[in-house]
C-alpha cells in the first residue's frame, strides 16, 4: 500500500471511529438525559456487611477518619460548596442533572461508548495478513482494543464488580463514621438533588468514579484523557449540587482507585492476554476437527481472517472455576454429514429465501455487530432501563449490574470454550447459497453467543426483577432465533446456546442468594 493510500484507508477509519463514537454516545445519552435525580427507595444501610467479589472484607483497604465538621479546613470545603453555587451556569446545571441521574448508570452507558467505539475489526495488511492491536501502543493502527463481544463482556464484569466491591467498602466506613451531608451540618447548603440518610463520607459517587476510571485505563488506554475528564466532571457535580464536600471526595476516590487495583491485578493474569493464539494453535484446532471425521470452520472474509479469540475459553471466570468451565461444555452439534444437520441447513435456507418483515426486524435489532456496544451491551441497557424504574441505591446498582456482567463474561468463556473444542462450520459454510442478512461473524459457529450471552442474562434478570422473569426469557428466545432468521446460526446452535447460558446464570443466583443483599 503506498503512503497516500495508506493515510487515505486510515483516515477514513478513524473518521469512522469517532462517527460512530459521537453517534452510539448520542443515542445512549438520548434515551436517558431527562432523568430525574436517583432517590432510592432504601439506602441499603446494611450493605457494608455483602459479600465482596475480590475484597476479602469491607474494611481490607482502610480509610482514615474524616475531620470533624466544626474543623476549619472542613468549613473551608463548605464555603467552596456555596461560592460555586453562587452563580451557576446552565453547564454545571447539566452536568448535575446528568450525574444526578446516577453514577452506576452513567459510568456503564460510557464503557458501552468506549466497547462501541473499538467495536472494529482491524483492515487487513497489504500480505494479506491481519495486525493486531496493542496495549502497549493504543494509539497506533489497528487502535487498542478491538472490543469484540468476549472482550466487551470482560470489560464489562470488570468494571461493574470493582465498583460493586468498592461500594460495599464505602459503606462500611460511611457508616462506621455516620458523617452527615454538608446540608445537614449547614442549612445554607442549597443541595440540588435529593438528600437522604445515607452518610457522607466517604463520597459514593467518588467511589464509583475512581474504580471506573483504574479500570479503563488498563481496558481502553488510548481513552484516558476521556476517561479522566468525565471522571472530574462526575466529581465536580457533587460539590456544584452541595451533596458532598472535597475531602469526602477525595477519600471515596482513593478508596475506589485502591480497590480497582486488585481487579486490575487479577485482570492482569486471567490469561485473555494469550486468548488469541497463534497460527500453530489455530492450525491444531483444525486437525483435531479433521481428526473427528468432522468438516472444520473456515474463515469466509477474503482474505481469511485468524479465528477471534480461540483461546478465550481458558480465561478465569469470576462465578466458578475453570473445571466448571468443562463441566457446562455441552455436547457435540450433529454431525455436518448428518441427516439432522441437513434438515438444518434446509430450515436455514428457507428463513434466509422469504424472510418476513418481522424477522427480519428481529434480525437487526439484535444484530449488535460491528460499532455496537456488542450483546453484552445490549443486555446491559436493557437491565438499565428496568433498574432505573426500581429506585435502587447506588450500592444495589452495583451488585446487580456486577452479577449480570460476572454472568455474561463466564457465558462468553462457556461458549467460547464450545465454540473452539468443536470447531463446527456456519451454515454459509456448508451451503454457500445462503445469503445471510446481517454479516458473518469470524468464529465457529456451535453454541451461538447470542443464545448463550441472552439466556445467561434473561436468567440472572429474572432473578433480580421476577416479575420481569417471562419478559427477559422471552426477550432472550428472540435474542436466540434472531441468528437462525439471519442465517448465521442453526437451531441447534441457538437451543443449546440459551440452555448453557441458562446454566451460567444459575450460578450468578446462586451468588446472589448469599451474598447478603436479598
Amino acid at each position: 500500500m503506498n503512503n497516500n493510500k495508506f493515510l487515505l484507508t486510515t483516515g477514513a477509519i478513524a473518521l469512522a471511529v469517532t462517527s460512530i463514537f459521537y453517534s452510539c454516545s448520542k443515542d445512549i445519552n438520548d434515551r436517558t438525559s431527562n432523568l430525574p435525580a436517583l432517590n432510592p427507595a432504601s439506602t441499603d444501610a446494611n450493605a457494608g456487611t455483602w459479600k465482596p467479589v475480590l475484597l476479602q472484607s469491607s474494611s481490607e483497604i482502610t480509610v482514615a477518619a474524616p475531620a470533624p465538621t466544626t474543623t476549619p479546613d472542613y468549613i473551608a470545603q463548605l464555603n467552596e460548596i456555596k461560592a460555586t453555587q453562587a452563580e451557576l451556569t446552565d453547564e454545571e446545571k447539566r452536568i448535575v442533572k446528568y450525574w444526578g441521574a446516577g453514577g452506576i448508570l452513567r459510568w456503564n452507558e460510557i464503557l458501552r461508548e468506549l466497547v462501541a467505539k473499538h467495536n472494529l475489526p482491524p483492515y487487513q495488511n497489504d500480505d494479506g495478513t491481519y495486525p493486531f492491536p496493542s496495549a502497549n501502543n493504543p494509539l497506533a493502527y489497528p487502535l487498542f482494543p478491538f472490543s469484540n463481544p468476549p472482550y466487551a463482556a470482560r470489560a464489562y464484569a470488570y468494571v461493574s464488580a470493582a465498583q460493586y466491591d468498592a461500594l460495599v467498602a464505602a459503606w462500611h466506613y460511611k457508616y462506621l463514621y455516620n458523617r452527615p451531608a454538608p446540608d445537614k451540618v449547614d442549612e445554607s447548603i442549597n443541595r440540588l438533588i435529593p438528600g437522604s440518610d445515607l452518610p457522607s463520607y466517604p463520597s459514593e459517587d467518588a467511589v464509583i468514579a475512581g474504580a471506573a476510571t483504574e479500570m479503563l485505563k488498563l481496558l481502553f488506554p488510548g481513552d484516558q484523557d476521556f476517561i479522566q475528564a468525565m471522571a472530574e466532571e462526575h466529581k465536580k457535580s457533587r460539590i456544584i449540587a452541595g451533596a458532598n464536600v472535597r475531602s469526602e471526595l477525595e477519600a471515596g476516590e482513593a478508596l475506589g482507585k485502591a480497590v480497582a487495583q486488585k481487579f486490575v491485578a487479577r485482570a492482569r493474569g486471567d490469561y485473555a492476554g494469550a486468548a488469541a493464539g497463534n497460527a500453530a494453535s489455530w492450525k491444531k484446532l483444525e486437525d483435531d476437527c479433521i481428526a473427528r471425521g468432522e468438516e472444520p470452520w473456515y474463515s469466509l472474509e477474503l482474505p481469511k481472517r485468524p479465528p477471534m479469540l480461540p483461546g478465550f475459553g481458558r480465561v478465569k471466570p469470576f462465578l466458578f472455576d475453570s473445571l466448571t468451565v468443562i463441566a457446562i461444555r455441552p455436547g457435540p452439534p450433529p454431525s455436518v454429514t448428518s441427516a439432522k444437520m441437513q434438515e438444518e441447513v434446509k430450515e436455514v435456507n428457507k428463513f434466509i429465501t422469504k424472510p418476513t418483515r418481522e424477522q427480519t426486524r428481529i434480525v437487526h435489532y439484535w444484530a449488535d455487530g460491528v460499532g455496537t456496544y456488542t450483546p453484552p451491551g445490549h443486555w446491559d441497557a436493557i437491565a438499565a432501563e428496568d433498574f432505573i424504574k426500581k429506585d435502587f441505591s447506588e450500592v444495589r446498582w452495583a451488585r446487580n449490574m456486577a452479577l449480570i456482567n460476572m454472568a455474561l463474561m463466564d457465558a462468553a468463556i462457556v461458549c467460547w470454550d464450545t465454540k473452539y473444542f468443536y470447531f463446527n462450520p456456519r451454515p454459509t459454510q456448508l451451503d454457500p447459497s445462503i445469503k445471510t442478512l446481517t454479516g458473518i461473524p469470524n468464529f465457529p459457529a456451535y453454541i451461538s453467543g447470542h443464545s448463550t450471552f441472552s439466556g445467561a442474562a434473561a436468567t440472572i434478570l429474572g432473578h433480580i426483577i421476577p416479575e420481569r422473569a417471562k419478559a427477559y426469557s422471552d426477550m432472550a428466545a428472540e435474542a436466540s432465533i434472531s441468528r437462525v432468521y439471519g442465517g448465521i446460526h442453526y437451531r441447534s446452535d441457538c437451543a443449546v446456546g440459551l440452555t448453557t447460558g441458562n446454566k451460567v446464570g444459575e450460578y450468578a443466583i446462586q451468588r446472589a442468594r448469599t451474598d447478603g443483599a436479598e
